[in-house]
C-alpha cells in the first residue's frame, strides 16, 4: 500500500512542476515510447510468447505497429490538438475572444487488461502524455511476463516520476483504487468495470471503461459465404479468441448453417494439428481454460473441441445448432469457441440481439445494403461493421468503445487527447461598451428583452455583409447609451 500511495503521491509532484504541460517535453516523451518498441521487439515478443503464445509477427501486428502509429499521429498533430479552439459567439459575444481550452486533467490511473497488454495499456498512455497529463501504469498481473517487462523498461525509457508503473493483484489494485485520481481509465470486465466506477465514484473521479460483452455476428443467406466464414474466422481465432471485439457468436439461416460450418478456413489457417502451429495461440491460463472448457459441455461440438490443460490448448471450436439459454450464450466467451445460433432470418436477428446487453462491436455479413441500413438503425452498439471483423481498430478516425454495459467514454487518435483532457471554456472581454449591456441589467423592461432576444439568440449565420451590419448597429446601440448615460 506504502508504495502504491508513493507512486501516485510522486507523479502528483511531479505533474505540479509542470514540466508535462510543455509541448516539447511531451512530444520528447513519446518519440522515446516508440523506441522502446523498436529497440526492446525482442523482450517484448518473448515475453508475449511465454503468456499468450503470441508469435514474433503477431506481437508486431497485433500490438506495437498500432501504437507506433498512434505516437506518430499524436506527435504530428499535437500542436493543433492542444491549441485553444475558437468558437461560434452570439451577436453579444461579438467583441470577446471565446476559446476552449484544452488543459491536462493531472494524474490518470491507467490499469491494463491481460489480452493485448501493450496495446490496451499503451495506448491510453500515449493520450495521457499527449495531454500533458502525469500517468499511473497499472499493467495486468495475469500477464506474467509481460508486466515485468513493462515494469523493467518503461521507467527506462520514459519520465519514471510522471509516469511509474505499478504491478500487484486484486488486493494491490484495491490499494491503488482508493488513492484519488483525476481520471480513471480501465480495460477489461463489466464485473470489474462496476468495483473501479464505485470506488472512483468515492472522489468524483471520471471514468472511462472499455469493455466487452457478447458481440454478434449476422450472416445473411445472400452473401459469399466463403469470404464471411474467412474473415469472421480471424476475427474468432486471433488471439485463441482473447479479443474483446471478437464476434462472439453466429446467427443465420438453418438453411446455411452447414455451409457456414465447412466453411470456417481453419485448416488453412492454423493446419491440421493447430496445437503444432505457430500462429495459433493459448488460453491465458488453467482458471480460463476450464470455464471455457465449461461454457461447451451442453452444446454439440461441430469442429474442433480437442483440448489439453497443462498447456492451456483448446482447438479452434465451432458449435452448431446452439440453444439461446446454453451455457455458452450466458457470458462473453473469450476463448476460440465459436456458437452458431439458427433464427428465422433479419427480423429475428435483430430481436435476439436487441434483447441482450448493448455489444461493443456488431458484424453484418450480407451483399444486401438494405439488410446493412436496417442493422443498423434497429440495433445499438459500440461499433457496426459490414462485412468485416476488428478493423476499425485500426482506424485513429473511429471513436472506440462501448455503450451501454460495453462501457463508457471512447479512445484513439484524438478522442484519447479529448478524453483525457480537461476542455476549458474561455472567455475575456475588455472592460469597456458598457452601453451593450444595459439589456441585461434591471430594470427589466419588454423593449430590452426584445433587444437581448436579438442580440442573444441570433448566431453567426450571417454572412460577411449581415456581420458589418450588425456590427455597425451593435456600435450604434453601445454609443447611443453611453450618450444617455
Amino acid at each position: 500500500e506504502e508504495v502504491h500511495q508513493q507512486a501516485v503521491a510522486r507523479a502528483r509532484k511531479a505533474f505540479e512542476t509542470g514540466r508535462s504541460k510543455c509541448l516539447d517535453y511531451r512530444i520528447m516523451q513519446l518519440e522515446s515510447l516508440k523506441r522502446l518498441f523498436t529497440e526492446r521487439q525482442k523482450e517484448i515478443a518473448d515475453a508475449l510468447k511465454k503468456d499468450l503464445n503470441k508469435s514474433e509477427v503477431a506481437s508486431q501486428l497485433y500490438e506495437t505497429m498500432g501504437l507506433e502509429g498512434e505516437i506518430n499521429l499524436a506527435v504530428k498533430n499535437l500542436k493543433s490538438w492542444a491549441a485553444p479552439r475558437p468558437v461560434e459567439k452570439n451577436l453579444l459575444t461579438l467583441m470577446d475572444t471565446v476559446y476552449i481550452r484544452p488543459e491536462p486533467v493531472g494524474v490518470v490511473l491507467v490499469i491494463g487488461a491481460w489480452n493485448y497488454p501493450w496495446a490496451v495499456t499503451i495506448q491510453p498512455l500515449i493520450g495521457a502524455i499527449a495531454a500533458g497529463n502525469a500517468a499511473v501504469i497499472k499493467p495486468s498481473e495475469v500477464c506474467v511476463h509481460t508486466a515485468k517487462v513493462m515494469e523493467e523498461f518503461l521507467p527506462a525509457y520514459i519520465d519514471k516520476e510522471l509516469y511509474p508503473v505499478v504491478t500487484g493483484g486484486v488486493t494491490e489494485t484495491q490499494e491503488l483504487l482508493r488513492q484519488r485520481f483525476d481520471h480513471i481509465f480501465y480495460t477489461g470486465n463489466s464485473m470489474v468495470g462496476k468495483i473501479i466506477m464505485e470506488a472512483a465514484a468515492k472522489h468524483l473521479t471520471p471514468v472511462t471503461l472499455e469493455l466487452g460483452g457478447k458481440s454478434p455476428c449476422y450472416i445473411d443467406k445472400n452473401c459469399d459465404i466463403t469470404i464471411a466464414c474467412r474473415r469472421v474466422a480471424w476475427g474468432k481465432y486471433t488471439n485463441c479468441g482473447q479479443t474483446c471485439i471478437a464476434p462472439d457468436y453466429i446467427l443465420c439461416e438453418s438453411s446455411i448453417q452447414d455451409r457456414v460450418v465447412k466453411n470456417t478456413c481453419l485448416l488453412e489457417f492454423y493446419t491440421e494439428n493447430p496445437q503444432t502451429c505457430t500462429d495459433y495461440g493459448r488460453v491465458i491460463n488453467q482458471r480460463h481454460f476450464k470455464r471455457i472448457m465449461a461454457l461447451i459441455d451442453d452444446s454439440t461440438v461441430a469442429v474442433g473441441g480437442q483440448n489439453e490443460e497443462a498447456n492451456c490448448y483448446i482447438a479452434p471450436t465451432v458449435l452448431r445448432d446452439v440453444k439461446p439459454d446454453a451455457k455458452v450464450m450466458q457470458e462473453e466467451i473469450f476463448g476460440p469457441v465459436l456458437p452458431i445460433i439458427t433464427v428465422s432470418g433479419l427480423n429475428e436477428a435483430i430481436k435476439f440481439i436487441n434483447k441482450g446487453e448493448k455489444p461493443l462491436a456488431l458484424y453484418v455479413f450480407t451483399s444486401d445494403d438494405k439488410v446493412i441500413q436496417k442493422m443498423i438503425e434497429e440495433t445499438s452498439s459500440g461499433a457496426i461493421l459490414a462485412n468485416d471483423c476488428l478493423v476499425h481498430y485500426s482506424i485513429s478516425a473511429l471513436p472506440f468503445g462501448g455503450v451501454g454495459n460495453s462501457g463508457m467514454g471512447c479512445y484513439h487518435g484524438k478522442f484519447t487527447f479529448d478524453q483525457l483532457s480537461h476542455l476549458r471554456s474561455c472567455l475575456i472581454k475588455k472592460l469597456n461598451m458598457e452601453g451593450a449591456n444595459t439589456m441585461r441589467y434591471p430594470p427589466h423592461t419588454p423593449t430590452k428583452l426584445n433587444r437581448a432576444r436579438f442580440f442573444i439568440l441570433k448566431t453567426a449565420n450571417l454572412g460577411w455583409i449581415g456581420w458589418m451590419m450588425t456590427l455597425a448597429l451593435f456600435v450604434v446601440v453601445a454609443g447611443f447609451h453611453r450618450w444617455k448615460l
